[in-house]
C-alpha cells in the first residue's frame, strides 16, 4: 500500500503541569516570620497576657501582630521596632504582675476603674475610667512620674484582662473592625485647666509616651467629658497635629451625662451620672488601694535574687519616639567569702584605738595647766593689791601731818584714803 498520499500526523503536545501559585507575602506573614527574632532580641514572649507563638495559625498572636501592623499604618519596620521596644518595655516594669501590686490609697483612691457592659446581643464593651477630680494632691499623686506610670499600667492591664485576648480564635478581617478593643473615659469635673500643675504636665506627658508605644491599638475611642466649654479651643487645636484617624477617637464633651448618647447601645448600663441606670463607677474593679503604712509594709525591701536589679527610670521624654527607655541597673555588692567576712568580724572585735583617750589626757593636762596658771595669775594679782596697799599705808603714813601733841590730823587723811582705795581696786578687779 502506498503512502505517498498519506499526510504525516503531527507529534502529540504534551502539556507542563502549571507551577504552583504561591500565595502573596504578605506584611502579617513577613511579621510572623521575624517574631523568633524579635523575642530572642527582647528576651521577652508575653504581650498583653498573651504568650506569641510563631505559629500563623495561633489566633491571638496574630490579632497582636495586626494592632501593631495597624498602628504603623502597616509598616513592617515600624511595627518590628515598636513591638521590640514594647517587648523590652514589659520585660523591664513586669505590668502583669502590678496588677496585684498595692498602692497608696491616698494617692490613687477613687482615681481609676474599669467596667463591663453587655448590649442587648450580649456583646461586651469595656470601659477604663480615670476621674480626675478625685485627686486630693497634684504632687502627691503625680509628682513621682514612675510611681505614677505603675499605677496607670496597672489599670490598664486590668482592663486588658477583660478583653479575654487568650480567647481569640480568628484574627482581625483585613481592613475590617478591630472588635478586641476598650473605651475610656477622661472625667475632668472640678479639675482647673487654666493653672496646670506641672507635675500634672510631666506625668500626662510620659504617659502618653509610654502607652502610645506599649498599649497600641487597645482603645476604640476616648471620651473627655466634664469639659469646660471654654476649653474647646485646645480639642480643635489638635486638628492641626493628630491624624484624621485618630481624631476620630477623640470625643470631647462639657456634660457627663452626653456620654450615653453617644454610647446609645450600652446607654442603660451606664452609671447614672453619665446618663445611664447602672451602678456608680465606683462599684467597678480597680487595683489593690492600702492606707499609706501597709504600702510601706508592702514595699519592705527583700532579700533580691540576683546581683543586679532594675531601677525605676524616667521613661521617654518625647512623646514620638517609639522606642521606650529600658530602665538602667544598680550593681548590689557582692556578699564576701567566708575569710573576708571572719576577718572583718575581727576587727569589729578589736579594741578600740587609744589615740581618742591619750588626746583627752593631753586636753586634760592642757587644762590643768590653763587652770594654774590662771590660779598663778591671781595670787601674782593679789599680792601685788597688798604691796600696793602696804605702800599706800606707808606714804600715807609719812605724808599724815603731826599735830602739836604728836598725834595725826585724822579729818585731812580720810581723802587721802579714798583716793588710794579707788586706785588700787581696778587693779584687783583686772
Amino acid at each position: 500500500m502506498s503512502t505517498e498520499n498519506v499526510p504525516a500526523t503531527a507529534p502529540e503536545k504534551v502539556e507542563q503541569p502549571e507551577a504552583p501559585v504561591s500565595a502573596p507575602e504578605t506584611p502579617l506573614a513577613k511579621f510572623t516570620a521575624r517574631l523568633a527574632d524579635i523575642i530572642k532580641e527582647s528576651a521577652h514572649s508575653e504581650m498583653w497576657g498573651v504568650e506569641l507563638s510563631t505559629d500563623a495559625s495561633h489566633a491571638p498572636t496574630q490579632v497582636i501582630l495586626q494592632k501593631f501592623l495597624r498602628a504603623n499604618n502597616g509598616d513592617l519596620a515600624g511595627a518590628e521596632k515598636q513591638l521590640a521596644a514594647a517587648l523590652a518595655w514589659r520585660e523591664k516594669w513586669q505590668p502583669t504582675k502590678l496588677v496585684s501590686e498595692a498602692f497608696n490609697k491616698d494617692k490613687f483612691g477613687g482615681l481609676g476603674f474599669v467596667t463591663n457592659h453587655k448590649d442587648e446581643a450580649g456583646n461586651n464593651t469595656v470601659i477604663t475610667w480615670n476621674i480626675y477630680g478625685s485627686v486630693k494632691d497634684n504632687k502627691a499623686t503625680f509628682g513621682d512620674v514612675t510611681e505614677f506610670i505603675k499605677w496607670r499600667a496597672a489599670l490598664m492591664e486590668l482592663g486588658v484582662q477583660q478583653l479575654h485576648l487568650n480567647d481569640i480564635t480568628e484574627p482581625l478581617p483585613e481592613d475590617g473592625t478591630d472588635k478586641h478593643q476598650m473605651l475610656q473615659v477622661h472625667d475632668y469635673r472640678s479639675v482647673s485647666f487654666f493653672r496646670m500643675d506641672p507635675a500634672v504636665k510631666a506625668a500626662s506627658k510620659e504617659t502618653i509616651s509610654v502607652f502610645s508605644t506599649a498599649y497600641p491599638e487597645l482603645l476604640a475611642h476616648k471620651y473627655f467629658v466634664n469639659v469646660p466649654a471654654i476649653m474647646g479651643w485646645m480639642f480643635g487645636a489638635m486638628k492641626l497635629f493628630l491624624a484624621p484617624a485618630t481624631l476620630k477617637k477623640f470625643h470631647p464633651m462639657t456634660s457627663g451625662t452626653t456620654l450615653s448618647t453617644e454610647l446609645k447601645s450600652i446607654a442603660p448600663s451606664l452609671p447614672q451620672e453619665y446618663g445611664g441606670s447602672g451602678s456608680p463607677v465606683q462599684e467597678g474593679l480597680t487595683v489593690k488601694l492600702v492606707d499609706a503604712t501597709e504600702t510601706a509594709k508592702v514595699e519592705a525591701p527583700v532579700e533580691p535574687k540576683s546581683e543586679a536589679v532594675a531601677a525605676p527610670v524616667e521613661t521617654p521624654a518625647q512623646a514620638n519616639e517609639t522606642a521606650v527607655a529600658e530602665p538602667q541597673t544598680v550593681d548590689l555588692p557582692v556578699r564576701p567569702k567566708v575569710e573576708e567576712a571572719a576577718a572583718e568580724a575581727k576587727k569589729e572585735e578589736a579594741p578600740a584605738p587609744v589615740e581618742p583617750e591619750a588626746k583627752v589626757e593631753e586636753a586634760k593636762v592642757e587644762d590643768t595647766k590653763v587652770e594654774d596658771t590662771k590660779v598663778e595669775d591671781t595670787k601674782v594679782e593679789d599680792t601685788k593689791v597688798e604691796e600696793t596697799k602696804q605702800e599706800t599705808e606707808e606714804k600715807k603714813t609719812e605724808e599724815i601731818p603731826v599735830a602739836a601733841d604728836g598725834a595725826p590730823k585724822e579729818a585731812e587723811a580720810a581723802p587721802k584714803e579714798t583716793e588710794a582705795t579707788e586706785t588700787a581696786q581696778p587693779e584687783k578687779s583686772a
